[in-house]
């Protein structure tokens, strides 16, 4: 039974309860436990929990420092095309929307990949938009292999695929995967994708099973917040990355927590989580997740993201372009594409690191070796 066949018909009815009617007691219990279960979890994010955060934040950084220690993870995204067929109401790569379209050549993309490397970064993440025309397998499968003598650890953000296309980029040298449900709420999300192949709400929840089938070693979820319920996404969150944990134990999940930001778009948030909200997922999230990676990326500001350190986060991205060409393209090479979202952290790498290292944690630009998925 797949993760969309356990959660089918779940998500308007038992998880709005557990969250609605959580009261002190609940919270009580589940802070007084030491493995949760998803009621437990539920608690811990409803807004009984809010006199607790303090509470839950203590349990999240002994957990986080016991499981991790006191390192943060520094990766960088590189967008390698903004070329997208979807009509996703909320995205600045929407194919509605009039943005400079681009994608980058192989020998662009290795470019790319140099201004990143001489920042120090070792692990990178290629990002693109979907469309099958211009991203495809022989394509990232190329860039990959001339990147493997650069990086320990190359993830991809991308379309969703099939477990023989995941297997043969594998293959060529990719460790890890990342893709968002954006919402787990199936009405909601056919509302929010109108057209294009990502309106097929169960292709993209099947998609990361398909990566853990064909041996990513890190498989990457999350909801983008600001589209349903952050409290009920939260849980949904919490019960796939469990699924996702107990099925394929020889990989490691990852959590996100990308929150709504400027675009091209102009969508408007209905109902967007505060920074209060944001720390009481995520500190809940370390509780019922001990062993998950937990991601911050440049969406957020440098306040929020510094004040995070220590809490639960153990991966966050710097110096981050949300374009194509953003890193190493000039005028002389060719005109850049436009942005995904707006970066609110803009500074550079080095500056991120020293203010890890001022919270007394290590900045970690290298810790995986492809070795290890070997093991």
């Amino acid at each position: 039974m797949n993760f969309y066949e356990q959660i089918h018909s779940m998500y308007s009815n038992a998880i709005r309860e557990r969250v609605k009617n959580a009261n002190a007691a609940d919270v009580e219990r589940a802070l007084g436990r030491e493995h949760l279960e998803i009621a437990d979890f539920a608690a811990l994010v409803s807004p009984a929990a809010a006199p607790y955060i303090e509470e839950i934040a203590r349990r999240s950084a002994a957990i986080t420092e016991r499981r991790f220690g006191r390192v943060i993870q520094l990766y960088a995204p590189l967008y390698v095309s903004n070329e997208c067929v979807n009509k996703c109401v909320y995205c600045g790569f929407s194919h509605e929307v009039g943005i400079p379209r681009l994608t980058l050549t192989i020998e662009q993309a290795i470019a790319e990949a140099d201004a990143i490397a001489s920042l120090g970064f070792r692990h990178i993440l290629l990002v693109s938009g979907e469309d099958r025309r211009y991203v495809t397998v022989p394509y990232l499968t190329e860039i990959v292999r001339n990147l493997n003598n650069k990086f320990a650890a190359i993830s991809i953000e991308i379309q969703p695929m099939s477990e023989d296309e995941y297997r043969e980029l594998v293959a060529a040298g990719v460790d890890g995967l990342a893709i968002y449900q954006e919402t787990y709420d199936e009405a909601l999300y056919k509302t929010l994708h109108p057209a294009g192949p990502k309106r097929n709400y169960k292709n993209r929840l099947d998609a990361i099973e398909a990566g853990g089938r064909a041996g990513m070693h890190s498989l990457g979820i999350g909801a983008l917040l600001g589209l349903g319920d952050w409290r009920n996404e939260a849980v949904m969150v919490a019960m796939h990355g469990r699924y996702l944990a107990r099925k394929f134990w020889r990989s490691r999940v990852a959590v996100s927590f990308p929150r709504i930001r400027g675009s091209a778009h102009k969508f408007q948030p209905k109902s967007l989580p505060t920074d209060a909200d944001l720390v009481q997922m995520i500190c809940a999230m370390r509780l019922a997740l001990p062993d998950a990676e937990l991601v911050m990326s440049t969406r957020e500001n440098a306040r929020l993201r510094d004040s995070l350190i220590g809490l639960g986060i153990t991966r966050t991205s710097a110096g981050s372009k949300t374009n194509p060409g953003g890193y190493e393209m000039d005028e002389a090479s060719g005109p850049k594409g436009g942005e995904q979202f707006a970066v609110s952290d803009p500074r550079k790498p080095a500056e991120v690191a020293a203010a890890i290292a001022a919270k007394g944690y290590e900045p970690v630009w290298k810790d995986f070796d492809r070795t290890l998925a070997k093991c």
